[in-house]
């Protein structure tokens, strides 16, 4: 055996947890003359999991060290797992990946396949950590060692099968940097759709939704399926706005999700193939940063079943959201986009990371990741924020406000 090898001890603690363990330990291996290479701590319901790997010299008495350690764990009523080695400075395995499960509920089963599945690609589970528990719980893992498009591929089928959602993302900084979110409006920040909304004040209501519906699906071209739609509403009274503007209902989880990710300096954009007849409103609402959407023209109170100006179609949304990576100074690789419809397609495609929210077939399929929970907060789980920490800052706000 090389004798030049570093010698390691992994010293494992488990039990039931209290204040300091942590100190205890550390302080009786204080008396040796050893050094800390890394620690790993998890506490699950109450149950504490510590692990401490240590370097050592030929001459360092490891027998008083493996000794002292046991103390420790007999003293605190704990059990310990002691194992020796050698060259601590391994490096790590290649392919460094975050996957993100997410489950209404989430079962063994699921897990049990997920975990197979990234196994099956000779990938290695470093870490796990539950980031929320309710109403959706959602699991992150760090794994190496994976080809990410491989894995991604044979996680969405397994995902597909198991009824959860897994996205699968690049680990290191690039994940903590996006700071751009460019969202679809209709079905994604708010519930239904405004044209129909519009459709049903003007007694159309079937036919339209015939054509949205086929248009989501990319069946139809976005743009000429607009102007036959809006075409439907000439002499539409423009009240009609004001009373569709007050009958909106945000999707569930969408303040949540703006105010946690606007407490981080991100920025938020809208781009919809609806009307800013509309989505003004949201953005003096949620604080949106930048928008784009189409105008609907009226004259003499009416609506004239036509669009002013160019139309917000597949294209036009992809432009905008590169138009407003620019004006917030955003590299591209750092934007996130969601949407559900075929129009979102080259939006999604074009974003550091594409979502597919409650998405149509097609979208599914051509997006980095789809979350189909009804929750649009679960977006902030994907990029490694947990509901406790976003519970808390609201608590903090709270008790901000009432002083």
């Amino acid at each position: 055996m090389d004798g030049s090898a570093e010698r390691t001890l992994l010293i494992t603690l488990t039990g039931r947890d209290r204040p300091g363990v942590t100190s205890r330990l550390f302080r009786t291996l204080a008396e040796f003359p050893i050094t800390v290479v890394d620690v790993e701590q998890v506490v699950i319901r109450g149950r504490l999991v510590l692990g401490v790997l240590v370097s050592y010299s030929a001459d360092t008495d490891i027998g008083g060290v493996w000794n002292a350690a046991e103390r420790v764990a007999n003293d605190l009523d704990m059990e310990a797992e002691l194992s020796t080695g050698r060259d601590a400075r391994t490096p790590k395995r290649r392919g460094r990946l975050h996957v993100t499960v997410l489950g209404a509920p989430l079962t063994p089963a699921a897990m049990a396949g997920i975990a197979g599945r990234i196994s099956a690609h000779g990938a290695n589970i470093d870490r796990m950590e539950r980031l929320a528990g309710d109403p959706v719980t959602c699991i992150e893992m760090d794994v190496s060692g994976a080809d990410p498009d491989a894995l991604r591929a044979g996680l969405a089928a397994e995902a597909a099968e198991r009824q959860v959602d897994v996205a699968v993302q690049p680990g290191g900084l690039s994940r903590r940097a996006k700071r751009l979110i460019v969202m679809d409006v209709d079905s994604t920040l708010i519930q239904g759709e405004v044209i129909e909304l519009l459709a049903e004040h003007a007694g159309c209501l079937a036919e339209v939704a015939k054509v949205t519906e086929a248009a989501m699906r990319g069946e139809l071209d976005f743009e000429g399926s607009l102007r036959e739609r809006v075409a439907l509403l000439a002499g539409l009274d423009a009240s009609a706005i004001d009373d569709v503007r007050d009958r909106l209902e945000l999707a569930a989880g969408a303040r949540t999700m703006v105010r946690t990710l606007k407490r981080l300096d991100y920025e938020f954009a809208i781009v919809s193939g609806g009307f800013t007849q509309v989505t003004d409103a949201l953005v003096d609402d949620l604080g949106i940063d930048y928008s784009a959407a189409n105008t609907l023209e009226i004259e003499n109170g009416k609506l004239t079943g036509r669009v002013v100006g160019t139309v917000i179609d597949r294209p036009g949304k992809a432009a905008a959201l590169e138009r407003f990576a620019r004006e917030a100074g955003v590299p591209i690789a750092q934007t996130v986009a969601i949407g559900d419809g075929a129009n979102d397609l080259d939006m999604l495609q074009a974003a550091g990371l594409g979502i597919a929210y409650n998405a149509k077939p097609v979208v599914r399929e051509a997006a980095d990741t789809a979350v189909n929970v009804p929750y649009l907060d679960t977006i902030v789980f994907l990029l490694g924020i947990s509901r406790e920490e976003v519970v808390a800052a609201d608590a903090a706000d709270s008790l901000g406000g009432a002083r």
